[in-house]
């Protein structure tokens, strides 16, 4: 107990010396001074006079401590306002603008109840004025018209830099693209389309004008605005209007601070319903089983009519219905969706029935059978480097009956020179025959030939 009184003791002094004495010291002078005049103070309190002057200058010393900030009863906020369009003002007859972004963020910063009526009462308007300024790259601010100056607001961006440069022009033949043409009826083929003009006024900088390629009127058949509120839904002539136009570079990229003169074009087109009626071809593929070949092929639909563009389908003769026949060995029957030929929009059948029938595989050769050269540039000429390569023996396998109807006109060998120059080159003999139902192979698989240029 000793030490520990010795430990302490010191600690008790010097607690009581700072802490004790003072605090003790204080409330007796508090309560001395209360006593001394409470009946003055009460006296006070108890005044109604002396309550309001009292009351009204603790209002005046509050509202000055908030509206000057030194006290924050709320905390600062903030709110963000997007993509918000920028107004710009220049002399567009003479210059044109560069570097101007499209849209800004508006940052608005103030207390909770400031920024909602701003969010309220403002147009939230970002403007530049670039009236006063002439050609050239100039750093400037855009300013944002709000209505509560309580509220402080930050862009971004805010500042930027812009090119303003003299306004030249020029004359552009005009094209067009058809847009949602796959949306029509398929039945139905835009044949014709006659714009109202074949040149426009293209203005910009002489340095955006440069990088025009291409202008092209824009015609969506679906968009009612362009086709004057009529669905096109049959054939005939329809009117259009209001259709927008686009330039471009060579490379497909649109082009931005291009003005287009007009701004919109008319045109007309002519809608029709063109149709072909073709034969359905059996078309095997694959390899029969050894020593069996196809006696008959037919198909349950003869005929079939095909609707598309009549320029992309004058070169089509058959619609193909596609059997396999990888090592078949009896007669079968199959159910095939025909294949719809490049141009075509609709067909009026999808699918066949074609029934196979085999018979016994033999072999007949054709003698004297020409080779002709296919796809040769049309300033080359093509030659065999040895005189026998310009005919070929082709050895036809099939049923008896299908081999006897094979005559060397209806056969047809050639050499794909696709690609190929000036040289000598050795190329595989292709064949094809007529009837679909024998194979055919040609005793000199390859051949060389001479390629030079025409003189």
């Amino acid at each position: 107990m000793k030490i520990i009184k010795k430990i302490f003791t010191p600690l008790y002094i010097l607690l009581d010396k700072i802490i004790v004495t003072p605090i003790s010291k204080l409330v007796y002078k508090f309560l001395k001074f209360s006593k001394k005049y409470t009946g003055k103070l009460e006296g006070i309190l108890n005044n109604r006079k002396a309550l309001i002057i009292l009351s009204l200058l603790i209002s005046v010393i509050t509202f000055c401590l908030v509206d000057n900030k030194a006290i924050n009863l709320v905390e600062t906020e903030s709110e963000v306002l997007t993509n918000q369009k920028v107004d710009v003002t220049y002399n567009k007859e003479k210059y044109v603008v560069e570097g101007v972004p499209d849209k800004v963020d508006i940052i608005l910063m103030g207390r909770k109840s400031d920024l909602y009526l701003a969010k309220q009462l403002g147009t939230h308007k970002v403007y530049l004025n670039l009236s006063n300024y002439k050609a050239g790259e100039h750093k400037v601010k855009m300013k944002y018209n709000y209505s509560v100056k309580s509220v402080d607001y930050k862009l971004d961006p805010g500042e930027i830099t812009v090119k303003i440069s003299e306004k030249k022009s020029k004359i552009m033949s005009l094209t067009y693209d058809l847009l949602n043409k796959d949306k029509l009826d398929d039945k139905l083929n835009i044949n014709e389309v006659k714009l109202e003009k074949n040149d426009v006024y293209v203005k910009g900088s002489a340095s955006t004008l440069e990088k025009v390629a291409t202008v092209k009127a824009l015609i969506d058949v679906t968009s009612k605005k362009i086709t004057n509120g009529k669905d096109i839904t049959g054939e005939g002539t329809y009117e259009l209007s209001n259709i927008p136009m686009i330039a471009y570079d060579d490379k497909g990229n649109k082009l931005k601070n291009v003005e287009i003169v007009p701004k919109t074009i008319n045109a007309e087109i002519k809608v029709e319903s063109f149709y072909l009626s073709l034969p359905v071809k059996v078309i095997p593929k694959g390899t029969l089983a050894v020593g069996y070949a196809i006696s008959e092929s037919s198909s349950s639909i003869n005929e079939v009519k095909v609707y598309g563009d009549q320029e992309a389908m004058k070169a089509l003769t058959y619609v193909a219905a596609e059997i396999d026949v990888n090592n078949l060995s009896e007669s079968k029957t199959f159910n095939v969706t025909l294949t719809k030929p490049i141009g075509a929009r609709y067909m009026s059948e999808s699918t066949t029935t074609v029934s196979v029938k085999l018979g016994s595989e033999v072999t007949k050769e054709i003698d004297g059978i020409s080779i002709e050269t296919k796809n040769l540039g049309n300033d080359y000429v093509a030659s065999t480097v040895n005189v026998e390569d310009t005919t070929s023996t082709i050895i036809a396998k099939g049923v008896q009956s299908v081999l006897d109807s094979i005559t060397p006109e209806s056969l047809n060998a050639y050499v794909d020179l696709s690609g190929k120059g000036p040289g000598t080159y050795s190329v595989p003999v292709e064949v094809v025959g007529d009837n679909l139902n024998a194979t055919y192979t040609p005793k000199t698989k390859t051949i060389q030939i001479k390629i030079a240029n025409k003189s």
